[in-house]
């Protein structure tokens, strides 16, 4: 039978039909005028509404899913006379979509810009500034092998010190009392830079600071000085590069995302954002170490399949 009555209060696909062959030509009710039904359903009809005044129930017709597609269709063909409107619609949502794309476009190509120049800038002052304080040292003649030695110790020990005073300052500053400055990197970034990009700024003082009194100056206590503003700078170098380009794709790094060790670094930070283990991790290069603790492994598995299966779309 191509439809049945059905009393009922759950939920099913229930359609009320304005092109049913048992109702005729769209009435306004679902029971009235009762003379435009088949005689064979008028009992029906009269045994309903008794029913439905007793049982408070919905009567309706259940159609068979065939002639449901078959009324979609009529449906949207009765619609086509709109194809005008929602035409311009789509147009219009196209041109929106098509704006967006061009300005993340501009902003990641703006921010790319600034990392080189940045990069470059830096690289070349830091490698200039090792080479003529040692070339000046070593201007008598006597190699100070213990400064050159505390210089590079130094500079190794900063860069590494430097995740830890980022895990504790992201933890205790940034999601705390900076956090009206911090929460910006938290949210939908709209142009090339964010407010939290001052951080950068303020980290960059200090490297400033302890090469410029290590490199105008003599002696072991100005060599440690200078070693550890270029561990600071090395730091900060790698920081960005990592966090801004690989997790957060401000600019491309290349083949750089296909590092194992890097991509579980991208993978755990992505994990500080979304959140599931209250914030850890706060540091960025030991962030699967802290995760482990915590006992996010499988979580972070699944979040490097995820990156893994979207970087092959891309």
């Amino acid at each position: 039978m191509a439809a049945g009555i059905s009393m009922a209060t759950t939920s099913r696909t229930i359609v009320h039909s304005r092109h049913s062959p048992f109702l005729g030509p769209k009435p306004t009710s679902l029971f009235t005028p009762t003379s435009k039904l088949p005689h064979s359903l008028q009992k029906f009809h009269a045994v309903l509404r008794f029913k439905r005044r007793k049982s408070n129930l919905t009567v309706c017709f259940v159609l068979e899913e065939e002639k449901l597609a078959d009324w979609r269709i009529q449906d949207s063909g009765e619609g086509s006379g709109d194809d005008e409107g929602s035409g311009s619609e789509i147009s219009a949502a196209a041109a929106g979509l098509a704006e967006k794309v061009a300005r993340k476009r501009s902003e990641r190509f703006t921010y790319l810009v600034a990392a080189v120049m940045s990069t470059l800038g830096i690289t070349s002052m830091a490698v200039m500034a090792v080479y003529y304080r040692f070339a000046w040292q070593m201007e008598g003649g006597e190699v100070p092998f213990v400064e050159m030695f505390g210089t590079f110790a130094l500079s190794v020990g900063a860069a590494v010190g430097m995740e830890f005073w980022a895990r504790w300052a992201h933890k205790a500053l940034w999601h705390a009392s900076l956090w009206h400055m911090h929460e910006s990197h938290h949210k939908p970034r709209e142009g090339p830079f964010e407010l939290n990009d001052v951080f950068a700024i303020i980290n960059a003082g200090p490297a400033i600071a302890l090469l410029s009194y290590g490199f105008f100056h003599k002696g072991l206590v100005p060599g440690l000085c200078f070693g550890a503003g270029l561990g600071i700078t090395v730091f900060g170098m790698a920081y960005m590069f990592v966090h801004d380009g690989l997790v957060h794709r401000r600019f491309p790094v290349g083949p750089v995302a296909d590092v194992p060790y890097f991509r579980r670094v991208a993978s755990a930070h992505q994990l500080h954002h979304s959140e599931k283990f209250d914030g850890v991790p706060y540091g960025l290069f030991l962030g699967p170490k802290e995760l482990e603790e915590v006992g996010g492994l499988e979580e972070l598995e699944k979040e490097i399949n995820r990156r893994i299966k979207l970087s092959k779309k891309l």
